[in-house]
């Protein structure tokens, strides 16, 4: 029982980068406790204005590009807030209410979240995911460029994310923090005053 509250007390006084993995990050990637990883961020294509032969093409492009590369991972996050949550409280809301007044209300407030979300419905980023390994070679930023290129030849948008863009990526997806416009290393970094 004794190892089991040590733990727990451990685990209240790990930091979050601790709590979630993650050891640190550098400039153009993310250390975590299962190796280092590299993020170049592309933006997708819209399909619904090609033709069908387009997209057919586009489809093999990224076939020949992840078919390519075995170490390639890919990702998909949201680059825009969720309101599930805002919507199960809604729906939670108009079963119980009985005020017809409030209840038109709620209503209301749930069309606007269906509305905005449909708008951001296509709120995503795209990336190719690089795990490191520390015994290659892969750490020469030569390789990195060489993946970068394999990837752009097939027509695809794409750039090695920076450190903002990674905190960015972290921010939405742990805490849907879409608002903020800079992230801190730490808490209350911005209020600190170094002397001149």
């Amino acid at each position: 029982m004794s190892r089991k509250k040590e733990k727990a007390a451990a685990r209240e006084k790990a930091s979050t980068r601790q709590f979630i993995g993650i050891t640190g990050i550098t400039d153009h990637s993310l250390l975590t406790s299962h190796g280092e990883l590299v993020f170049f961020i592309f933006k997708p294509t819209n399909l619904s204005v090609m033709s069908d032969s387009n997209i057919a093409g586009r489809i093999y492009a990224l076939v020949t590009v992840v078919k390519g590369m075995a170490e390639l991972e890919m990702l998909c996050v949201n680059s825009r807030e969720n309101f599930e949550e805002n919507k199960s409280f809604l729906k939670y809301r108009l079963e119980v209410e009985d005020n017809p007044a409030i209840r038109k209300l709620v209503q209301q407030d749930t069309s606007h979240l269906d509305r905005m979300q449909v708008l951001m419905a296509t709120a995503r980023e795209f990336c190719f995911v690089i795990r490191l390994d520390e015994n290659k070679e892969s750490n020469d930023s030569g390789y990195l460029s060489r993946i970068e290129k394999a990837i752009r030849d097939q027509s695809f948008t794409v750039h090695r994310a920076d450190s903002g863009e990674i905190k960015k990526m972290l921010g939405v997806y742990y805490e849907q923090n879409v608002t903020t416009e800079k992230y801190e290393n730490f808490d209350g970094e911005r209020w600190i005053i170094l002397d001149d």
